[in-house]
C-alpha cells in the first residue's frame, strides 16, 4: 500500500516539494543522493538519502493539528528505531527562505557522511568541500 502511495504523490508533489527536489538533486556529498516520496515500512517520506539515514520532511499547516503532530510523532519514532534523522521544515521556509532549508540539509547530509551511521561505507576524501 505504502509503495502504490509512494508513487501517486509522485506524481502530485506539492509546490514546496517541487521547488526544493531541484535543489536536491544537485548536492554532490559523495556516495549519497536524495530519493523522493519513498516507502519506508507502512510510511512514505517526502525525500530520503538512504547513505545518510536522512528523510528531508516538508509539513503544510494540516501538521499543526493535534492529530498530526501525534502521527508525525509515531511516524518518527518508527523511522528514528531504523536509524533515519528526519529533517522538518514548513512549506512556507521553502517558499520564503529556500537557501537556510538547503544550507540545513547539506549540513546535515555531510556530517551524516563524516560519521556515517552504522553500515554505510564511505571514503572521506570522496567528501567535497562544498558542492552543489
Amino acid at each position: 500500500m505504502s509503495r502504490q502511495l509512494a508513487k501517486r504523490l509522485r506524481k502530485e508533489m506539492t509546490d514546496a516539494e517541487r521547488i526544493l527536489w531541484p535543489h536536491l538533486r544537485q548536492i554532490e556529498v559523495a556516495h549519497t543522493h536524495f530519493r523522493r516520496q519513498v516507502a519506508i515500512g507502512p510510511y512514505v517520506a517526502d525525500f530520503c538519502c538512504h547513505a545518510a539515514r536522512l528523510i528531508v520532511e516538508l509539513d503544510g499547516e494540516q501538521h499543526a493539528r493535534p492529530e498530526s503532530l501525534q502521527h508525525d510523532a509515531e511516524r518518527s519514532a518508527f523511522l528514528e528505531l531504523r536509524g533515519y534523522k528526519i529533517l522538518r521544515f514548513w512549506n512556507v521556509d521553502v517558499f520564503k527562505n529556500k537557501s537556510a532549508v538547503t544550507d540545513a540539509i547539506y549540513s546535515e547530509l555531510a556530517e551524516r557522511m563524516q560519521n556515517p551511521p552504522p553500515g554505510t561505507r564511505v571514503a572521506r576524501s570522496d567528501l567535497p568541500a562544498r558542492g552543489r
